[in-house]
């Protein structure tokens, strides 16, 4: 080897040692910091000046980084839907589901049992009517509970709309910045990590799957395969409602790139993203349990139904705060009712009419008999008949009243207890691909101190190569001279 051809080798030795060090303590610094990929300098060899360091590479594993992305999707879908349901239990009255008709159902019977044995007593006939009462207003606030729980996820869908279009216009920003880079050779590292860390907020809001093009192009998709993000980002686009009422027109929806996005389903929720799950929890989980309580709300008015002029049921104990007529005889869904349900103000004014059957119809005691207690029997025969009602309720279509006001508590419950259990596998999930992911990609510090030891061992070979160098150039020097 020649002077000339030392000097070049050590001056590369050098180098390469001086970037490797670079590498190995921006990799050290960045070990804690999310999105961040290992970089490695690559060398590459020549007969002229020997290893020499060409670029820094970033540390990639696309089947991995697929497989966390969509674990990220699911976790966020299953963890928004279970959020949602547990607002739901809260509005029930918690635990103990203190709030709900099937509690004060309960309390409207017993009063009506202790009245039915003295239906002469004017106070007994008035805590009846007050425990009626107590029903009517546990549906109206339900419904407002229910309705203001609709509103509160449409208002969510609005701000999460809103965030992932400012996602995709930042995404795009920084994808021109991959792009430009690559384009002029320059190191685009620090670009593609903040690119893969919105791809995972994004994610998080909607299932993506990506393609890579010439030159780095990231293209975007929806797990169900509609466009978001290719050159530009495609409008995704909602229109916010200001009210929602249980018998009005349902939500609008998300359009992404003039498609609209499905709903999720299922306590173990299908939603990739939160969402899909927010539009279930306004389009599907909160109206069903509202069609529940129009369902108990019409059995209610059919118990207490009483009887005309003409020998036809009318409205009784309960009526509506509009004055409409419920065809409460029919299974049909009355959207809305649980919100409508009150109790009658001459039943108010005047307890004892409850016994009489004469509230709104004919009275049923024609010897005016202060012990009448058959309509109060029938009343309480009403709660232990088998009746029919709206399979499209989501739960049985043939119960007694008691019965199914406990199927509709009993179906939140274990709609929530499922979504639970399995927002605990895709939290687990999430955390296992993020674990694989960062074990394949990430900075592992013992890694880099081993690396640091070869790099030292590389510099001590290249100063002792300069002081032989040295050495002979001395030699030289003294010879010539």
């Amino acid at each position: 080897m020649s002077i000339a051809s030392a000097i070049n080798t050590t001056k590369s030795i050098l180098s390469n040692t001086a970037t490797q060090t670079a590498t190995v303590s921006t990799n050290t610094s960045n070990t804690n910091t999310e999105d961040y990929n290992r970089r490695t300098a690559v060398t590459t060899t020549n007969p002229y000046s020997g290893a020499t360091t060409v670029k820094l590479e970033r540390t990639e594993d696309a089947a991995l980084l697929k497989q966390t992305l969509s674990a990220i999707a699911d976790d966020a879908g299953q963890q928004a839907l279970l959020k949602g349901l547990v607002s739901l239990d809260a509005a029930m009255g918690g635990s103990e589901s203190s709030a709900t008709p099937s509690q004060y159902l309960a309390a409207l019977v017993e009063s009506l049992d202790t009245y039915a044995t003295s239906p002469s007593d004017v106070t007994l006939a008035a805590a009846a009517v007050a425990a009626a009462g107590d029903l009517a207003n546990s549906l109206n606030q339900q419904t407002s509970a229910v309705q203001g729980l609709r509103v509160q996820a449409d208002s969510e869908i609005s701000t999460t709309v809103d965030k992932l279009n400012q996602l995709l216009k930042d995404f795009e920003k920084v994808n021109d910045k991959v792009k430009e880079k690559i384009a002029r050779g320059e190191d685009a590292n620090d670009a593609l990590d903040t690119r893969e860390g919105l791809v995972k907020q994004i994610s998080e809001i909607v299932g993506v799957t990506s393609t890579v093009r010439d030159g780095n192009d990231m293209v975007l998709y929806t797990s169900g395969g509609i466009t978001l993000f290719e050159t530009v980002p495609r409008e995704v686009t909602f229109d916010a409602s200001a009210v929602l009422s249980a018998d009005g027109p349902p939500g609008n929806a998300v359009y992404i790139d003039g498609v609209s996005l499905a709903p999720g389903k299922g306590s173990s929720t299908s939603a990739s993203g939160s969402l899909q799950a927010l539009l279930q929890l306004r389009d599907e989980v909160y109206p069903t349990y509202q069609d529940q309580l129009d369902e108990i709300a019409r059995v209610t008015m059919s118990v207490f139904a009483e009887v005309d002029g003409a020998g036809d049921e009318i409205a009784g104990l309960f009526t509506t705060k509009d004055g409409s007529t419920i065809d409460f005889n029919n299974p049909d869904i009355v959207s809305g009712l649980a919100g409508l349900i009150t109790v009658d103000s001459d039943a108010q004014a005047d307890p004892t009419k409850l016994r009489d059957g004469n509230i709104s119809g004919v009275s049923q005691n024609t010897e005016n008999a202060a012990g009448f207690s058959d309509l109060l029997y029938k009343y309480l025969a009403g709660f232990e008949e088998t009746v029919d009602f709206d399979g499209d309720a989501g739960t049985t279509t043939r119960a007694t009243l008691l019965a199914y006001s406990t199927d509709s508590v009993g179906w939140v419950q274990e709609y929530r207890s499922n979504a639970s259990s399995a927002a605990e596998s895709t939290s687990a999930m999430q955390m296992r691909a993020k674990e694989a992911y960062a074990n394949a990609t990430g900075v592992n510090l013992d890694e880099e101190l081993i690396l640091l030891l070869d790099i030292e061992q590389s510099y001590k070979a290249a100063t002792k190569l300069l002081s032989t160098i040295d050495e002979m150039l001395s030699s030289l020097m003294q010879a010539a001279s």
